[in-house]
């Protein structure tokens, strides 16, 4: 179909110099005649608004020469008058891919239609444009919408695309530099070497490769990219796994039966193609999924475009610029596959989704807000999830099951239903659904059906993941893969990649799993499904992790949950968390809620006995773990500092979802105070941590200083509030909203005792909320919140609460911001209050008008024994203050006033009373 040109618009017109159109085509006739290639878009536009007639048509073109068929159609132009010959410009500018070297001239001479002539259409008859235009309709049409990985879905381009981290890489795989924008690509920017025609684009399975492809495509489709480029050709790679080893093409067939037929004029065509190749780009997806039997670097050289071959051979000398030299060609491959030097002329790595990235998508994914923050929180609150989500493909994976989960439950219960387990199930049944070769209405029956059919190939890479953990291995040579019965097939599925490690011989053929998490979800599963293990040695990979943590290395890291430094050298493996991963997805896919998916994988007996040996095990670690470590009387309780294998057991336990070894467990817990400090808890282990303690009959407890729990962690936590007398989370990332959930949950009770909130980022908002709990829990005794940004107006709300109260003794409100104002409601406060021991003020900015009311409070305050503001304002007047109220104040210890502004010769005068501590 010919396409149609609507007229532009008058703002995308320049003023032309001359009124006789007639006039101009005279003076510039001879530009004409040596650059108007096509009279045929011209002579069928005349034709079609009856400038001419098809008689005067067809006489101007049985001229011998084309400059003189030009001379015979501008002498007929310029007989029919100014209109015809405006008409005739018009034709020019609209077909610009027509007449693209008049564009320049067009451009110098200023052309604009008048009002009547921008009316008047114009069409595109020539074969080379009309083909042009086909390509751009066909693949605007194949790229508008994403298949999702599972096939069972579309959704827009446009809504879905996210742009992803790339690094160009220099010839010996040096990072030098990101690209920013996909136009980059095409740049001179990072070039290896200038004679090659190749942009060589590397990166894991799931990473983007087929998608960045899929964005190039659209974008050219719609003429916002590669304005130069004519002709986008585009092909899978594997496709070339399909020719038979006697098939031979050419060229020409390669690029119009592959790809977008011509609908005429293919010989033409196909001729400007050749003449113009720098107007070409081919994109070729999984360069590594070529499978042929012989040497790529061996297919021998072609030069003629004409001459039939294998389409292997086509491409490699596609690659090699031997055919259509100049031609742009960007090729994926995983990492590890490797291209000749002279072949590249850009390396660039596709490194997956950075923070700010994911942020993008996620915000693309879940168009309701509320969603975008629930998961994005979550996704902060679990390390694990959030290191996967880097890679596109496992976010998409992620993502899709936050938004199952959000449709059937609510945000805090959502991690209370979807496990780390749940998402490896779902990984694999996307990665194995992407590999089948079934017909689409024929995939994802159902999970169980999926495994089912794949038990073979998983029980192979199965093994294999197996053996290396148990290793500590996690790099494969060829003959580790060969053995373990992998085959290339397997390897396609994408679970392992080839690493492209330099074994020394030339040879890199070594492998590794995409993730370590990964292979040991492949290791549990060999564990559970295989039956030649037996639940014994199922158990012992829980003893491994368990022999971490024994003898002299068990006072290493007691020492580092108590906050000292052991100044050795760090292990990339210290951890074992490649036997803590595989035991947390033993854990899972031992849980009741599998049993439906491995009664089609092994026997029930088997599972179940492996099930029932996990639980007793579970139970009895938390009772002997608390047990054996060393106890410490704290004021009425017994406490009992755990080490970071207790954060791993609750893990394994809540991976499980079996309230029965939760509860089990629970009755282990022998101490009433469990420290957590040190011990890289994160905030998705609050919900580990809740899953067990909120079975416990009698109150505890719980100190959690020092790990990574934000806000999410604290709502974590509510289903054990009603227990917690002591509840400590300082040095974490709790704010005003996290503040808020403590204050409705502690209230409820009135059973707290001690709060530890310092060093977080609470504001004087979160302030009225801790204010809050002080005034409503008559128990409270302790409440430590230094090192947040109360400011003067949560100084106002703290002093309202503990005017009062009962019980409180000790209060820190050091490093908060608070001024002489702040300072002078606590003061007032002060002088009503008669619980408060300690009083912490340091580093605020406390002067001489707030300490004279300190001082004032302090005539009437009997109970208070330590007032501590150091490094505030007060100067040698303040002090005096101070001086004077303890001629009439016995019982008050201490003021400690260090490192305020007083002199050392001023500080003398106040040694008489050594309760002053200057």
């Amino acid at each position: 179909m010919d396409r149609v040109c609507q007229p532009v618009s008058r703002h995308q017109m320049s003023v032309i110099s001359t009124h006789s159109f007639i006039k101009l085509l005279k003076l510039h006739r001879e530009i004409l005649v040596g650059r108007i290639k096509n009279t045929e878009c011209v002579l069928d536009n005349l034709i079609k608004h009856e400038y001419i007639s098809g008689e005067e048509a067809e006489l101007s073109q049985q001229h011998p020469t084309q400059a003189a068929k030009v001379r015979k159609i501008l002498d007929l132009v310029e007989s029919k008058g100014e209109e015809t010959a405006e008409y005739f410009l018009h034709v020019l500018y609209q077909a610009s891919e027509v007449y693209t070297n008049l564009s320049p001239w067009l451009e110098e001479i200023q052309y604009q239609p008048s009002d009547h002539i921008r009316t008047k259409s114009v069409i595109i008859t020539d074969a080379v444009c009309q083909y042009i235009q086909k390509i751009k309709h066909d693949l605007r049409q194949d790229t508008k919408f994403v298949t999702s990985y599972v096939q069972k879905e579309d959704t827009l381009l446009d809504d879905t695309y996210t742009e992803s981290l790339m690094e160009l890489i220099n010839a010996v795989n040096e990072t030098k530099g990101n690209i920013s924008h996909l136009e980059d690509l095409f740049s001179d920017t990072g070039v290896i070497n200038e004679d090659a025609e190749t942009v060589f684009v590397t990166g894991d399975a799931g990473i983007g490769k087929t998608i960045l492809l899929q964005r190039l495509q659209n974008l050219w489709s719609k003429g916002e990219l590669c304005a130069d480029v004519k002709f986008f050709f585009k092909f899978r790679c594997r496709i070339f796994n399909s020719f038979k080893e006697e098939d031979k093409i050419s060229l020409r067939d390669l690029l119009f039966k592959y790809n977008c037929y011509p609908d005429k004029d293919a010989d033409e065509i196909f001729s400007y193609i050749r003449q113009h190749p720098a107007s070409v780009l081919f994109t070729l997806d999984g360069f590594d999924e070529i499978n042929v039997d012989c040497d790529l670097s061996d297919i021998p050289d072609i030069s003629s475009p004409f001459e039939p071959t294998h389409p292997v051979a086509l491409l490699m000398n596609l690659l090699r610029g031997r055919l259509l030299k100049s031609s742009i060609k960007i090729l994926t491959a995983r990492t590890g596959t490797n291209l000749p030097l002279r072949m590249v002329r850009k390396r660039v790595a596709l490194k997956g989704f950075s923070k700010d990235h994911l942020l993008r998508y996620s915000k693309k994914f879940f168009k309701n807000k509320p969603h975008q923050t629930s998961v994005f929180t979550q996704l902060e609150a679990n390390p694990h999830l959030c290191s996967l989500c880097s890679v596109p493909l496992f976010c998409w994976i992620i993502f899709k099951c936050y938004e199952h989960f959000q449709a059937t439950c609510s945000s805090q219960q959502l991690l209370g239903y979807i496990t780390l387990t749940d998402v490896y199930l779902l990984m694999l049944e996307v990665f194995l659904n992407r590999s089948s070769k079934a017909g689409l209405n024929k995939r994802n029956k159902s999970q169980n059906e999926t495994f089912k059919a794949k038990r073979d190939t998983l029980m192979r890479l199965g093994k294999l993941a197996k053996e290396g953990i148990e290793n500590s291995n996690f790099i494969f040579s060829q003959e580790q893969i060969t053995a373990a019965g992998i085959s290339e097939e397997d390897l396609q599925l994408g679970f392992v990649k080839n690493t492209g490690h330099y074994d020394g011989c030339g040879n890199q053929s070594t492998y590794e799993f995409l993730h370590l998490t990964l292979q040991s979800f492949f290791a549990a599963f060999s564990l559970v499904v295989d039956e030649e293990i037996s639940a014994k040695e199922l158990i012992k990979f829980f003893s491994k992790c368990d022999s971490y943590l024994t003898g002299a290395r068990t006072n290493v890291l007691l020492l580092r949950c108590l906050g000292y430094s052991t100044h050795h050298r760090k292990d990339p493996f210290e951890t074992n968390e490649h036997l803590q991963f595989t035991t947390l997805f033993l854990c899972g896919l031992l849980s009741k809620t599998k049993r439906d998916l491995f009664k089609h994988l092994a026997s029930t007996g088997s599972v179940q006995r492996k099930h029932s040996a996990l639980k007793a095990y579970l139970a009895d670690c938390v009772k002997v773990h608390l047990k054996n470590l060393p106890k410490a009387a704290f004021e009425e309780f017994c406490r009992v500092q755990v080490l970071p294998r207790f954060i791993w057991l609750l893990r394994y336990i809540f991976e499980t979802q079996s309230e029965a070894i939760a509860n089990l467990a629970a009755k282990g817990i022998c101490a009433d105070y469990i420290k957590l400090t040190f011990c890289n808890a994160f905030s998705a282990d609050c919900s580990a941590i809740a899953n067990i303690l909120r079975h416990r009959k009698k109150s505890i407890a719980l100190e959690l200083d020092n790990n990574n729990i934000n806000d999410y962690g604290v709502k974590e936590l509510i289903p054990c509030f009603d227990k917690l007398t002591v509840v400590r989370l300082s040095v974490n990332q709790v704010t005003d909203d996290g503040a808020k959930v403590l204050a409705e949950e502690l209230t409820k009770y009135k059973i707290i005792k001690i709060l530890g909130l310092y060093r977080n980022q609470i504001t004087d908002v979160g302030a009225q909320s801790i204010a809050q709990i002080v005034e409503e829990c008559p128990c409270l005794r302790t409440l430590k919140m230094w090192g947040n940004q109360i400011g003067d107006a949560g100084a106002v709300a703290f002093a309202e609460a503990i005017r009062n109260h009962p019980s409180i003794r000790e209060l820190s409100l050091a490093a908060n911001g608070i001024s002489a104002e702040g300072g002078k409601s606590l003061a007032v406060a002060l002088k009503d209050n008669r619980s408060l021991e300690i009083f912490w003020l340091t580093e605020n900015q406390l002067n001489d008008e707030a300490a004279e009311l300190f001082a004032e409070a302090l005539r009437f305050n009997k109970s208070l024994l330590h007032l501590w503001v150091i490094n505030n304002k007060i100067t040698e007047v303040g002090a005096k203050y101070f001086f004077e109220i303890l001629k009439e104040n016995a019982t008050i210890e201490e003021i400690c006033l260090n490192g305020n502004c007083i002199t050392a010769e001023e500080a003398k005068r106040f040694a008489k009373d050594k309760r002053i501590l200057i």
